[in-house]
């Protein structure tokens, strides 16, 4: 007995010892994501980036929503970033690349979107193996955050957003939530609970803007840098 746990440890430790050389070769994969990102994005100019749900159907109105809103930030002069897949992503490409725009795809393989949409210029497709590597770019090179109806991803990409705009790690730029019925329940519940559990300040409310039209997401953009002189975020 004492032999079969002397081997199943020697077994562990060498399993081990291959999982730790594996990890470290894996920061060379990361880097390799990093300085693609970089060397790419910094060349595009400010941007928006546009969030929202893979799932929905290219019928349905926040997908044609996403369309306008993209095509209206286009004609201005900014270019679109969205996740590179279907749904309210394809829309945002969509939007982007009819209005002859520069539009961008940071994509990464997931079971609902597993390959990039066909209206991402080819120049300004990205792949990525890494989430995390994947937000620093969208928070890195966007100006603005546009973000419809979505799921867990959705989520996580604002809610990103808002706890380094409020840690004062990113500078702040506007981010607008389009669909005031699919919104409003989540952010009266951080009203009711987090901001009366003192979790939050009253002043972290201000750096949302909930809208309901392409028109009312657009212009909060264009007022905000009507206002405060364009710079990039990099």
């Amino acid at each position: 007995m004492a032999k079969d746990d002397k081997i199943r440890r020697s077994f562990a430790n060498k399993n081990w010892q291959e999982i730790k050389v594996k990890d470290s070769w894996q920061i060379f994969k990361i880097m390799s994501e990093f300085v693609d990102g970089f060397e790419k994005l910094a060349k595009i100019g400010p941007c928006v980036s546009i969030f929202g749900s893979a799932r929905t159907a290219e019928d349905h109105p926040y997908y044609e929503m996403t369309v306008d809103i993209a095509r209206r930030l286009a004609e201005r002069g900014y270019g679109v970033i969205s996740g590179g897949g279907p749904g309210i992503m394809e829309a945002a490409n969509k939007g982007a690349y009819e209005a002859e725009g520069k539009s961008v795809g940071l994509n990464i393989e997931l079971p609902h979107e597993q390959f990039h949409n066909r209206y991402i210029d080819r120049d300004k497709l990205l792949e990525f193996n890494y989430f995390f590597v994947r937000k620093v770019m969208f928070m890195k090179y966007s100006q603005g955050y546009i973000v419809l109806p979505g799921g867990f991803g959705t989520m996580d990409e604002l809610f990103e957003a808002i706890t380094l705009i409020q840690t004062g790690k990113i500078a702040r730029f506007p981010i607008v939530l389009v669909g005031t019925a699919y919104w409003e329940g989540l952010f009266d519940w951080i009203k009711s609970t987090m901001l009366t559990h003192k979790n939050i300040s009253e002043e972290d409310l201000n750096l949302y803007r909930m809208v309901d039209t392409a028109e009312e997401a657009t212009e909060h953009i264009f007022r905000f840098y009507d206002k405060y002189l364009l710079k990039p975020n990099f």
